[in-house]
């Protein structure tokens, strides 16, 4: 099938599923401008954006919706073709996965392997909505990873399908600066061995995974797992030997990397994509010791709501399953979790601890550690006047003074 037949496919008013991040068909997603000229409007829901696929959208008078504005998913929200779901992540997948939220057409990138074919780099809500869709398009991409976990349901009716022969859409790992080295380092220390590890996405999560080398017997139970989880598995570090569940095994949602990690991942039976029934469920979360969700965010304010939704009066990322993570972790026996991020932007002027946040991603009876490269602020079991004080302590400390006068308490000690 060519791509051009997606027009056969798709009609106007439709929602059509795309792949997210690595898990993107590309050869299907780069044609949707055009079939948008031949068919009308629909709509796009996609998830992280990797690719240059939707560069210009606005021009191809395409909208799209998502649970978050992620990559040049960001680009997206700004230009105003965006719309952005305040949704969690497992209820999202959930969603689709009954039925209940709509989806008309489901793009899938797949990969062939000895148990048939498998979703390619994410078990997410694409496969689930796959389930419901009115039509299945299938890109079978030959350099992509099969992966344990993630085989396809035969359920599922794949109504065309093209084969590929190109790299999937990769995402390095991102470039770290001092501030976020000396957050991954106060994070490190928090973090005990036989701990099992949920992380987030971005330049704090990748310098903290590369700051945990010399510990024993982590696990990984995560959204996603990027290159520095393989650097910990090769290195000795992640055995996930004592783990609850899943012994013996890496599992996450989603990969989200470069050819390394596609590489590693591929028919390797010590790691397997379950689905976000699995990987985000509550019950499975809380039922690891130490589990240990580290995530970062835009801001936190002085009653420690935390903000991983707006900057700067726009959207730039999404509630996804921050939220998943910290309550599961924090109903685990030793567990914890912990979010990381700059005390500042990158110029220094604008202070990431706030008096009110401009988005509620977690709420403050939900929160529990807060770290900045100026120290850790442990807030789970601290009054509001207490609480301040500990997040004025991690601020930048060209910003504590402003912060404690927004409290009316004067200057910061």
């Amino acid at each position: 099938m060519d791509p051009v037949d997606l027009a056969r496919f798709i009609r106007a008013g439709d929602r059509v599923l795309c792949g997210q991040g690595c898990a993107e068909a590309v050869a299907l997603t780069g044609r949707l401008a055009e079939v948008r000229r031949q068919v009308g409007p629909f709509e796009l829901f996609v998830g992280p954006v990797f690719s240059d696929s939707f560069a210009d959208a606005p021009a191809g008078g395409l909208r799209f919706a998502s649970y978050g504005a992620m990559g040049r998913a960001a680009r997206l929200a700004r230009v105003g073709v965006l719309e952005v779901w305040p949704i969690h992540y497992g209820t999202l997948a959930a969603g689709f996965a009954d039925g209940t939220i709509r989806a008309d057409v489901v793009l899938l990138q797949l990969a062939a392997g000895p148990a048939g074919y498998g979703a390619a780099l994410a078990n997410d809500y694409t496969v689930a909505a796959a389930r419901h869709a009115r039509c299945v398009v299938a890109e079978v991409n030959r350099r992509a990873p099969w992966c344990h976990g993630a085989e396809l349901d035969p359920a599922i009716r794949i109504d065309a399908l093209i084969e590929t022969d190109r790299d999937p859409v990769g995402l390095a790992p991102a470039a770290v600066g001092e501030a976020e080295r000396a957050i991954a380092r106060h994070v490190a220390a928090l973090v005990p061995d036989g701990a099992t590890l949920q992380i987030g996405i971005g330049a704090i999560p990748d310098a903290v995974l590369s700051e945990l080398g010399g510990h024993r017997d982590l696990g990984i139970h995560s959204g996603l797992i990027g290159d520095r989880v393989v650097d910990l598995i090769e290195g000795g570090a992640v055995t996930n030997a004592v783990k609850a569940v899943d012994p013996g095994l890496t599992v996450s949602n989603t990969a989200f990397g470069t050819e390394r990690l596609f590489r590693f991942i591929d028919r390797n039976p010590a790691v397997h994509l379950r689905p976000a029934s699995h990987t985000h469920a509550p019950a499975v979360l809380a039922a690891q010791p130490r589990m240990t969700a580290i995530n970062s965010a835009i801001e936190v304010d002085l009653s420690g709501q935390i903000n991983a939704e707006r900057a700067d009066g726009a959207p730039v990322g999404g509630v996804g399953g921050l939220v998943d993570f910290t309550r599961g972790a924090r109903a685990s026996q030793g567990g914890r979790a912990i979010v990381a991020l700059r005390s500042t932007d990158r110029s220094g002027a604008i202070s990431r601890i706030v008096p009110r946040v401009a988005a509620v991603t977690v709420a403050r009876s939900d929160v529990d550690t807060v770290v900045t490269e100026h120290g850790v602020a442990e807030l789970a079991h601290l009054g509001p006047a207490a609480r301040a004080r500990a997040l004025i302590a991690v601020a930048a400390p060209q910003h504590r003074d402003a912060l404690a006068r927004s409290l009316g308490e004067g200057a910061a000690a």
